[in-house]
């Protein structure tokens, strides 16, 4: 991966300035190395950063920013730039920062000798459009904050003083923007929708408890399509997490920011909670299923059925599915169908309680997961590219990371070494959720597994 540092920016003449070229976001994401060499700029040779092997350990939060900031001979290293988009939000709101970019650019300006104005310019503003385009790109959700939108529309018309040939650059942002947070908005109709609808079936079911409930097998009688069908469930509300959420679901839990009402305005986006009440859905889903049928062969069936269900969803890379319909299974309504169970084949479920056994730090998920990621980045198929984490467990990790760590050191640096470890996890999540499900859509079974009526645990007692 190219470093964009003061020795090694690749010099071009005026006539064929351009970006500056860094390699794409998805293939840093792909290439399964995380790089953390950050070489210092000239500028910084200032004792505010610190320095291992090259490896940018720590620093003030003002140096750090000063880092992010492109100057006519540097440009910040791809992953140095994720990384401090991603975490510094822990630290200072995204418009504040944003605001601050602005500030650095235009006193990077001032201090440039009056006459040298035009052929500066022509440097320097391909490289803070290249910055403003990663960060609208990686980062879209920020931008649903109108002071965020300003400061982005200030700073792109500052450093172009309207100049015909950027003019089009920009325009390019705001579209690509414009149309990322419109699908957002889209999606989030369509949840509220499917939430809706799913409410509606069961007070029908509530006040006619007679009305014949169909069975998912009399909506899918193959296994295996079920499986691609949940994967299509997951891979689209998986496409619309923002890095940034994980992030967010502990920025509250900050002690050292006292003033909390800069951040309650934080959460633009709950597509994280949406994903994990998908989860709780298919679990739930499942165990009525199960306890549904009066007779027990009928139950034994269905049983056998979800465990092929998720024997499919191992071998597409689907644990998020696969370790719902096991939750589902090991609900006590379910497990307590002792007479059920001994109809059924257990073998091949134990084999799958087996890898998702959350012993050891749930050591046998871990290295199907490391296997999966491996398959996916030589993968020759979009099928062989599927990896869906168990998200539980991700955000948990990410959780653990934040809580176990401090972010800030005694000298009142920023522990930019537990960033570089936050940004790592997020980052393979990136490339996961990008991928597209190469399976048919079956908008039948999409819809019954959606809004079929599920029962709490008690309601699932229907008196076997």
């Amino acid at each position: 991966m190219p470093h964009y540092h003061s020795d090694c920016t690749p010099h071009q003449s005026d006539s064929q300035e351009r970006m500056p070229q860094t390699p794409g976001l998805v293939a840093m994401f792909d290439s399964g190395s995380f790089n953390r060499n950050v070489y210092p700029s000239k500028e910084e040779s200032c004792s505010d950063l610190y320095y291992q092997d090259n490896n940018l350990l720590s620093g003030s939060l003002e140096a750090l920013i000063q880092h992010l900031v492109p100057s006519v001979d540097y440009y910040p290293d791809r992953t140095y730039i994720f990384t401090f988009l991603l975490s510094s939000r822990l630290f200072i709101h995204p418009f504040e920062l944003m605001a601050k970019v602005c500030h650095v650019c235009v006193e990077q300006q001032r201090l440039n000798e009056p006459g040298t104005d035009k052929s500066y310019m022509k440097k320097i503003a391909p490289k803070i459009l290249q910055l403003l385009t990663e960060w609208t790109e990686t980062f879209p959700y920020d931008f649903r904050d109108e002071r965020m939108m300003r400061n982005l529309k200030d700073t792109a018309r500052r450093i172009t003083h309207g100049d015909e040939m950027y003019r089009k650059n920009v325009q390019q942002i705001m579209q690509n923007l414009i149309r990322k947070l419109a699908a957002l908005s889209q999606y989030e109709e369509l949840i509220a929708k499917i939430n809706a609808q799913s409410a509606d079936r069961m007070a029908i079911l509530k006040s006619k408890p007679q009305s014949i409930q169909r069975d998912i097998i009399s909506v899918c009688s193959d296994p295996y399509t079920l499986a691609q069908q949940l994967t299509h469930i997951e891979l689209e509300r998986l496409s619309y997490i923002g890095p940034e959420e994980f992030v967010q679901a502990f920025v509250q839990k900050d002690p050292l920011d006292n003033n909390e009402n800069r951040f309650s305005d934080r959460k633009k986006t709950r597509n994280l909670e949406a994903y994990v009440e998908w989860f709780n859905r298919l679990s739930y889903l499942v165990a009525t299923e199960i306890c549904m049928p009066v007779k027990k062969k009928h139950r034994a069936r269905i049983i056998e059925f979800f465990i092929d269900v998720a024997r499919e969803c191992f071998n597409i890379g689907n644990f998020n599915s696969l370790m719902a319909i096991i939750s589902g299974m090991n609900m006590s309504p379910v497990s307590r169908l002792k007479k059920t169970w001994a109809k059924v084949k257990t073998a091949k479920f134990d084999i799958l309680e087996h890898q998702m056994d959350p012993s050891s730090n749930f050591y046998n998920y871990r290295t199907a997961l490391r296997g999966a990621a491996q398959r996916s980045l030589t993968a020759h198929s979009t099928r062989e590219k599927i990896v869906i984490p168990f998200c539980s467990l991700l955000i948990k990790d990410i959780y653990f990371l934040n809580e176990g760590c401090t972010s800030h050191l005694p000298n009142g640096h920023v522990n930019f070494e537990k960033f570089w470890e936050l940004a790592k996890q997020v980052s393979e999540f990136m490339a996961w959720k990008q991928v597209e499900c190469p399976f048919e859509k079956d908008r039948k079974i999409l819809h019954y597994v959606l809004t079929a009526p599920i029962f709490s645990e008690d309601g699932m007692s229907f008196g076997h």
